[in-house]
């Protein structure tokens, strides 16, 4: 008889938590119970592992074998639970010594002959391992450059169980070492002078990078509203180290993550396509939810075109997450929590028809009517910038300049941030950009003189503007006053915030 004890890691949505696997092997009849609510996944990694044990050229117990997957009281599910269910079960019949698997935390699926294969979530797993103490880990190969981000573990890559195994039994050869961090160029976003004429909805992009702020383009097809989109995520900062690592976590449980650059340091740019489902935008399925779009674009930007072609419950669902920054899914095995804070641009046809010249359109006015209520008063509420493009002209193309690039929007934009943080800092507050400042703060700690905003008081006496909405007007103005340099907001920031809140976008 003999009793063995491997760590693991459960995954709810980007947190995850250590699980103890204790397997026991005594006498009974040969037969393996796996304990602690296994979903179907899990449960027929029993047979996984006991074909890949054989094809390593090691021996099955031919004995009684209780596997304890603790807490027992937490649903628990994947294929990543393989490896350490192999170290235990041989750990527990005495194959393998186990010295070393109570400071050690193994990961990875098991093929049928006994390969090594990865598994999603590594780095929020290990996150979470480390946490827990754990110091040591044995990951997929493909998984180690993923897994190096995490500081303070010893990391080793097993291509095989027998290499895995190899390493209990005191080989450290076999195992392959961490990859050192290595620094990969950025991307090289489009440029911003590639889009002609549009001088208004340019001007709106650079607020909305400026301040973090949502923004709606609204114009006939082929004036540039994909294009500027496209454009926003080069004028935003680099992601921070913290925030790096949190955009990865999201990326690596969605699959997405590109094993060449494991390390998202870039704001991340998702194009959602009008026929997207509820699950696909905000995250779903079966048993623990999986993060969707909304989530994928955490720190970036959530790009909708078409965005009247969207379903009117789809779209919609997206109100609660852009006030929250954060998406929760209920299941029946827990809530999945993905971060979600992102800039949501979104681009439209004014129209059905949608005529380059809008003298030409057809649609009558229950059809406009019908098609612009696809965008709800509530969700436009929450879009800070609207803005109308107009169709290009030959005026247009021939202007007396050449545009702007990114690389000069960008450092305005930059420079704009920072006073903004400063600001924000030298008050005691950790907001990083000005679409994060709560209303609260805006009307008592940070309130501008009357006058500067009567028209706000104006607006909101009439009911053209709800209480959301001043807010939102606000934090404009601080915005238009950071990329003029200005120590606060005048009457004409304000005035040119509802400006922009007022203008007919649809």
């Amino acid at each position: 008889m003999g009793l063995a004890q491997v760590w693991s890691v459960a995954l709810y949505g980007v947190d995850g938590i250590a699980v103890e696997i204790e397997a026991d092997v005594g006498a009974g009849q040969p037969r393996t119970h796996l304990l602690g609510l296994p979903d179907a996944a899990l449960h027929e990694s029993k047979e996984r592992v006991k074909a890949a044990v054989r094809n390593s050229d090691e021996e099955w117990p031919k004995q009684r074998i209780v596997l304890g997957l603790s807490p027992a009281n937490l649903p628990k599910g994947g294929s990543s639970y393989d490896l350490a269910i192999a170290a235990a079960t041989l750990a527990a019949a005495g194959t393998v010594p186990a010295d070393r698997l109570p400071t050690t935390v193994l990961l990875g699926e098991l093929a049928l002959d006994g390969r090594v294969r990865p598994v999603r979530g590594v780095l929020p797993s290990l996150l979470a391992a480390r946490r827990a103490g754990l110091t040591t880990a044995i990951v997929p190969v493909d998984a180690l450059p993923e897994a190096a981000l995490v500081d303070g573990m010893t990391l080793h890559g097993a291509q095989t169980l027998a290499e895995a195994l190899a390493w209990l039994r005191g080989d450290t050869e076999h195992l392959h070492p961490a990859p050192p961090l290595a620094d990969h160029p950025a991307p090289e976003a489009p440029d911003l002078a590639d889009v002609v004429g549009q001088p208004e909805a340019r001007w709106a992009l650079e607020v909305a990078a400026a301040g973090a702020h949502h923004l709606l383009l609204t114009g006939p097809p082929g004036t540039g509203k994909t294009m500027l989109a496209e454009r926003l995520p080069g004028l935003l900062p680099p992601l921070t180290r913290q925030d790096s690592l949190a955009v990865t976590a999201v990326h690596s449980v969605a699959g997405v993550l590109s094993a060449d650059t494991p390390l998202v340091a870039t704001p991340p740019f998702v194009n959602v396509h009008h026929t997207t489902s509820i699950a696909a935008l905000i995250g779903g399925g079966s048993g623990m939810a999986k993060p969707g779009a909304a989530s994928r674009a955490h720190k970036g930007v959530l790009f909708l075109d078409e965005a009247c072609e969207f379903g009117q419950k789809t779209i919609d669902t997206l109100r609660t997450t852009l006030e929250e920054g954060e998406v929760r899914i209920p299941r029946r095995d827990g809530i999945a929590r993905y971060p979600a804070r992102f800039q949501l641009i979104l681009a439209t046809n004014p129209c059905p028809c949608a005529p380059p010249k809008e003298i030409d359109c057809i649609c009558t006015p229950t059809a406009r009517r019908r098609y612009q209520a696809k965008l709800s008063g509530p969700l436009l509420d929450r879009v800070d910038l609207r803005v109308r493009m107009r169709a290009t002209t030959a005026m247009a193309n021939a202007e007396a300049s050449p545009p702007e690039p990114t690389a000069v929007v960008r450092a305005r934009v930059l420079k704009a941030r920072q006073r903004a943080a400063a600001r924000w800092s030298a008050h005691g507050h950790n907001w990083p950009s000005n679409a994060l400042v709560p209303g609260p703060a805006l009307r008592k700690e940070f309130a501008l003189p009357r006058p500067t905003t009567a028209l706000l008081d104006r607006a909101l006496a009439i009911g053209a503007l709800t209480g959301r909405g001043a807010d939102r007007c606000l934090r404009v103005a601080w915005t238009l006053a950071d990329l003029a340099e200005a120590d606060s907001p005048t009457h004409d920031h304000v005035a040119a915030a509802l400006q922009f809140r007022e203008r007919r976008a649809l």
